[in-house]
């Protein structure tokens, strides 16, 4: 069974390279929300920082963070295959007959290390690009990774009071990534070890097919399928109630009726109000991720 998952989960970060997106690009929020800058012929793609052709060596470094340590598997094959596909767009106006490796090249302490490269049978042509035979279950029109959230209780979890004199802790330190999910993640420039709430749940839905729009530094709006979604990110500063306060329910929730949208997501750090439980109850539409609730979120992709 843990088989079957890695393998599915596997499958769904190799359709990131290739998945066919709407051209969006969603600027830099006061959350830390960071978009992916790669949109390259029409699918969602590693942002690229440099490309160079140095003697018989393509070079495609990419601005995505890497570990410390040994690369992860999945995040290395991604980039190299993604260096193909960049190296064949860029065929028609550069020089690659003597082409016979392709290199790709990830950020790591603000300098470019190698992570894996390819090597051509025949300079200058490349192999065919790597498409999926199966494309899982959750990037498919009938699945939606806001669906996971549910099974509403029928009290809401009190907040510890250990909390709130400890305050938060980083996310890295409670949330369980799948490595799948790292490697999407850092392809799209996100680092999981220091993402904020909004990086994760953005980088997830683009990974599914979302194309994302910013509004302001802490609205977006989604859609995929036709299916438009108001997102509001609530960050969380130092200092400041480990609960998300009732008066940024209000208003996410007059924010979202007046946009017309067919769904309404407010994603945070913080701890859930009970006033949250009733809101959902009132209307199925409203779904906040909240800290409780990011784990249930994550592992419900993965899953499928």
């Amino acid at each position: 069974m843990a088989f079957v998952i890695g393998a599915i989960v596997l499958l769904a970060v190799i359709v990131v390279a290739v998945l066919v997106s709407r051209r969006s690009r969603a600027g830099d929020a006061g959350a830390g929300v960071r978009a992916a800058e790669g949109v390259r012929s029409g699918r969602l793609a590693a942002p690229v920082a440099e490309f160079h052709v140095r003697g018989s060596d393509a070079l495609v470094s990419f601005d995505v963070p890497l570990p410390e340590g040994e690369v992860d598997e999945v995040l290395r094959e991604l980039l190299v295959r993604e260096a193909v596909e960049v190296v064949r767009e860029k065929r028609h106006t550069l020089p690659i007959s003597e082409v016979r490796r392709v290199k790709a090249l990830g950020r790591r302490n603000e300098q470019f290390v190698e992570v894996g490269e390819v090597s051509l049978d025949t300079p200058g042509e490349l192999p065919p690009p790597l498409l999926p035979e199966l494309i899982p279950h959750h990037v498919s029109a009938g699945f939606d990774p806001l669906d996971t959230v549910e099974g509403l209780p029928e009290r809401a979890p009190g907040l510890a009071e250990t909390r709130a004199r400890e305050g938060l802790a980083p996310l890295s330190q409670e949330l369980r990534l799948p490595g799948a999910i790292q490697a999407g993640l850092r392809a799209q420039g996100i680092d999981p070890e220091e993402a904020s709430a909004g990086d994760i749940v953005l980088g997830i839905m683009r990974m599914t097919g979302y194309a994302v729009r910013a509004v302001d530094e802490s609205t977006f709006e989604t859609e995929r399928a036709g299916s438009r979604i108001f997102l509001r990110v609530v960050p969380h500063a130092e200092g400041e109630h480990p609960e998300l306060s009732e008066q940024a329910v209000r208003t996410f929730a007059v924010d979202f009726q007046q946009s017309r949208s067919d769904r309404g997501l407010l994603v945070t750090a913080k701890y859930s109000p009970f006033m949250i439980y009733d809101r959902e109850r009132r209307d199925p539409r409203m779904r906040f991720i909240t800290r409780e609730r990011l784990q249930q979120f994550v592992d419900g992709l993965a899953l499928g």
